[in-house]
């Protein structure tokens, strides 16, 4: 069986609307999804987007979310088949509770979960075999470490799929068909 990593935001869940309100409301500065080409947020100053991103990881904020479609369904999917199912976020240990609360809400499935700013480095201590995250870094770090990448597609992230590097997905039930056919090939269905 494989050992699947997950991402949070922007992967489990559409981030970019509640950041983009957030942006408008506390600063002025709107953040349109489509403008958002590298992974780098210039349109605010550093302490800004660490402001923005506490909040937008505190608990009401966290145990709001929405999960995209078929996302859960697809997780339960590999789980119910024996794979190991490791939720990573790039969030502060402050923020553990409300993400499991969360995910309890939303009924995901799941082994292990770790808050932290290094999800790699964690993913190479779990042998994961697929890490599915938004972040090109990430996904090239784990790429330079074995792991197969795979993401829904975003403006920031496209060029990483465009290099044939990662498994790219619109949407969760194409991302699910495409790493299906992977952990087929690899004898892990």
């Amino acid at each position: 069986m494989a050992r699947i990593a997950l991402d949070i935001d922007s992967t489990l869940h559409h981030y970019w609307d509640l950041l983009d309100e957030l942006s408008q409301r506390r600063f002025g500065i709107s953040l349109p999804y489509r403008e958002q080409t590298t992974w780098s947020i210039t349109r605010l100053e550093p302490d800004q987007l660490k402001a923005l991103v506490e909040e937008t990881h505190s608990h009401d904020n966290v145990v709001d979310a929405e999960p995209y479609p078929n996302a859960v369904e697809t997780v339960r999917h590999w789980h119910e088949r024996g794979h190991y199912i490791h939720i990573t976020s790039h969030r502060s240990d402050s923020a553990r509770a409300a993400t499991e609360r969360w995910l309890e809400r939303i009924g995901m499935p799941y082994d292990d979960l770790h808050c932290s700013y290094d999800k790699v480095t964690r993913c190479v201590e779990l042998e994961i075999d697929v890490l599915v995250d938004d972040s090109p870094v990430n996904l090239d770090r784990a790429r330079e470490q074995g792991i197969l990448g795979a993401t829904i597609i975003h403006p920031w992230n496209a060029d990483v799929v465009d290099d044939n590097a990662v498994i790219g997905a619109r949407d969760w039930a194409e991302l699910r068909e495409k790493l299906d056919r992977v952990l087929n090939r690899r004898g892990r269905a």
